[in-house]
């Protein structure tokens, strides 16, 4: 974490920040993400500095559907499989 200051006037306490656990943070004003919202986010392109192609079975339908969404279905596949690798991370 940058402890750097973007102003003079910080009133953010970084040494309690930075003792803090996992369990102390509160989450009651975040709502837990629900498999009806990961369906419906957006999904934005992160540049790759490499692919490799793979042969990967899915299911028909799945597909199916991914190539009615229009061109550029295996980039939105790929897209959402790194939103779930960074999200399990």
């Amino acid at each position: 974490m940058n402890n750097e200051s973007t102003s003079s006037n910080s009133q953010t306490d970084w040494q309690r920040l930075d003792a803090m656990t996992d369990e102390d943070i509160g989450l009651s004003d975040c709502p837990e993400i629900t498999p009806e919202m990961f369906a419906k986010a957006v999904v934005r392109r992160v540049p790759s500095a490499t692919k490799t192609q793979v042969t990967l079975r899915i299911d028909s339908d799945v597909l199916e559907w991914f190539k009615s969404q229009g061109r550029g279905y295996q980039t939105q596949i790929n897209q959402l499989l790194r939103a779930y690798m960074e999200a399990h991370q």
